[in-house]
């Protein structure tokens, strides 16, 4: 198994803010998936919402929710599609590395 380096910032800050003041647990743990995914943003990854719904065990709309929040109120993802059937590309930015 490989590990995943996950910055401070992820852990100490960002789940308190996300989980604790915005009440949005889901969209931590999307986030942590999404970040697993791109190798901490460092590439892009395409998943449906099914596909990420069934791998964090989050319920579709959930997912859907999570997604819409971490890309509209915190731009903290990107999602892009190549044409209206397929998967979005995300992409995941860091912020606080600046």
């Amino acid at each position: 198994m490989t590990q995943l380096a996950v910055d401070r910032y992820v852990v100490e800050t960002l789940m308190r803010d996300m989980v604790g003041h915005d009440r949005n647990p889901s969209g931590y743990l999307v986030f942590l998936w999404l970040w697993a995914k791109t190798d901490g943003g460092r590439r892009r990854h395409a998943a449906s919402l099914q596909t990420i719904a069934r791998e964090t065990g989050l319920s579709k709309s959930a997912v859907q929710n999570a997604v819409r929040y971490l890309r509209d109120r915190r731009r903290l993802i990107a999602a892009e599609r190549d044409g209206p059937t397929s998967p979005p590309v995300y992409e995941v930015f860091a912020p606080w590395r600046r």
